[in-house]
């Protein structure tokens, strides 16, 4: 009985001991610097959002550095000059060595995701463009951004949808983001992608010109197997937040992980379980801040899917909840091989690659490695690695 009653006391000590542990305050630095998307999207909102909450309730500052290209959000994060990158679809492109990813100089890096929210993605065109459907896109002006993979393949992916491609349409080429919200308002270009929930669809909707989405129907299976042959990261969702959009003019747009607070795989386990412990510590605070705020609830922007294998940070503190589930982990394992597969190839197709500038040197033939190295690695992937996958 005494020996009972011990065990008893010892649990009954132990629950009070381990609720503290749980309720523990997270521990962040002095200042973190982050990376987002252009003033007026929705990926500065967000980050802004989140990093009032964190500034009101801890002794930290942060800055949000934004930037209109995937190199610009990402190289600050590369070398250290800002923790963490709020950051859309060039995670995937990063992570994959794949467009402004496969020059030289940058090659499959190995990020890792700490949160990404789910968000609808869809073609925002000018309703006064005449267009209804994705069908209707040929010969219309759409907006690219150079240095800007994220955006440029999501409208690829688009326009295959209808069995079209660039050559199809009007392609009108942009510094930067931000311009784009502002060409079509003047008449410049016919639309662009774009989040349904960010400042510039509302501006767009409220201009003269006015705002649409197409649809891109899930029972279309011919048109998803076309989409998902340009961007595989796509899925079907149906959106009723933003502008243009309510429960009552819901529309079937195209659901992806933006943005996804991304970092590398050398920040510590405990620097990024502390950001991410923050974060939902002032979720109630920030929620309401943006129409899609509610989606960073950490059961929905702590887990998979997303481009990138997540941070072990993350999933400690996921399983400390108890919401990381086997199935998340299986699909963790499975991405993080895939990216260690993309690394060791773009490792080893470098060295062939030089292979073959010497034995071209030797013929006379001088192989420019600035204009060689992107054919040759896209060759070597299809060779070798299953593209997309």
């Amino acid at each position: 009985m005494k020996r009972l009653l011990s065990t008893l006391l010892c649990g009954i000590a132990a629950v009070p001991l381990a609720m503290a542990a749980q309720a523990e305050e997270a521990q962040l630095p002095r200042t973190m610097i982050w990376t987002s998307y252009d003033l007026g999207s929705s990926g500065y909102a967000e980050a802004s959002a989140i990093a009032n909450a964190i500034m009101k309730k801890y002794n930290t500052r942060v800055r949000i550095v934004p930037s209109g290209t995937s190199i610009g959000r990402l190289l600050p994060v590369t070398t250290d000059k800002a923790q963490y990158g709020f950051l859309a679809n060039e995670a995937y492109f990063a992570s994959e060595g794949t467009f402004d990813f496969a020059v030289p100089s940058w090659g499959p890096q190995d990020i890792r995701i700490a949160l990404g929210k789910p968000a609808a993605n869809a073609l925002a065109v000018a309703a006064d463009a005449g267009i209804k459907t994705p069908y209707d896109l040929k010969g219309k002006r759409i907006g690219y951004v150079k240095g800007n993979p994220s955006v440029n393949v999501k409208q690829d992916a688009y326009l295959a949808f209808a069995g079209l491609t660039r050559d199809d349409i009007e392609v009108v080429w942009y510094g930067s983001y931000a311009a784009l919200k502002d060409a079509v308002i003047q008449n410049q270009i016919d639309g662009y992608s774009s989040v349904t929930t960010s400042g510039n669809m509302r501006e767009i909707e409220a201009s003269p010109r006015g705002l649409s989405y197409m649809e891109y129907p899930p029972d279309d299976k011919e048109g998803w197997e076309k989409l998902k042959a340009v961007a595989s990261f796509f899925e079907p969702m149906r959106e009723t937040r933003g502008a243009g959009l309510s429960e009552d003019n819901p529309k079937n747009l195209i659901g992806v992980r933006y943005p996804m607070i991304t970092t590398y795989a050398r920040t510590s386990d405990d620097e990024v379980y502390n950001l991410v412990k923050a974060i939902d510590s002032v979720y109630e605070d920030f929620k309401d801040s943006t129409s899609t705020g509610i989606d960073w609830e950490l059961a929905r922007a702590g887990r998979p899917p997303a481009d990138g294998p997540w941070h072990d940070g993350t999933i400690r503190l996921m399983k400390e909840r108890g919401l990381w589930r086997p199935e998340d982990q299986a699909w963790h394992e499975e991405r993080l091989a895939r990216l260690e597969k993309v690394i060791e190839a773009w490792g080893n197709a470098q060295e062939e690659f030089n292979v073959y500038r010497e034995e071209e040197a030797k013929k006379g033939n001088k192989i420019d490695p600035e204009t060689a190295w992107e054919p040759f690695w896209e060759d070597y992937r299809t060779k070798h690695l299953t593209v997309g996958g």
